[in-house]
């Protein structure tokens, strides 16, 4: 009998081991179903997280729209091309045969800071020139000093003055000559000369 009961026991165990197993598992089974849930829901987001940028990025090739599409490409080519000058004369009319003289008065001033005029080229304090506000680029002004009688023949180079009741602006070398330096401002005398 005591084999029995030891058989009868043992299976009495092993059912309820059975039992608690059988609960054990399905809870451990639960368990891994979830994690395996979450690992591929990471993994997705992930995935698409890095090909976002990669279609972004794919994005900036292609056409936004079908009209940008429908305009032309430019295609530009390099070739080797020989630079070529284009030199322009000017035939005399008879407007420019009449030599026109006209003259302003008012204050000068004189600057000394600047790396490019409003015509493109670099400024120079060595040179005399001018800044004006509306004569052409390239005109010639003699600028006379009123108070010492000193005179200066100066190219127009820039735009200015910007300053109320000033007529022209005048290189520190053109100052110079004119004996404002020390002043800063000067009352002038400015005709056009070409």
């Amino acid at each position: 009998m005591r084999s029995i009961g030891c058989i009868s026991g043992f299976r009495i165990e092993s059912a309820r081991s059975r039992r608690s197993g059988v609960a054990r598992g399905a809870a451990g089974a639960r368990r891994n179903v979830l994690r395996t849930l979450g690992l591929v829901l990471i993994a997705a987001s992930l995935g698409a997280c890095a090909q976002s940028s990669v279609v972004s990025r794919q994005a900036g090739l292609i056409a936004p729209t079908r009209q940008a599409a429908l305009q032309p490409r430019h295609v530009f080519r390099s070739a080797a091309i020989a630079p070529v000058s284009i030199v322009r004369r000017r035939e005399p009319d008879a407007t420019a045969a009449i030599p026109t003289h006209t003259s302003s008065a008012g204050l000068a001033s004189f600057y000394t800071e600047g790396h490019e005029t409003a015509s493109g080229e670099k400024f120079d304090t060595h040179q005399l020139t001018a800044a004006h506000p509306t004569l052409p680029f390239g005109t010639r002004l003699q600028v006379t000093n009123v108070a010492t009688g000193r005179s200066v023949m100066v190219r127009v180079n820039d735009r200015g003055p910007f300053v109320r009741g000033r007529v022209v602006d005048v290189s520190y070398s053109a100052a110079q000559a004119l004996g404002m330096v020390h002043a800063g401002v000067a009352n002038v005398k400015v005709d056009v000369v070409q």
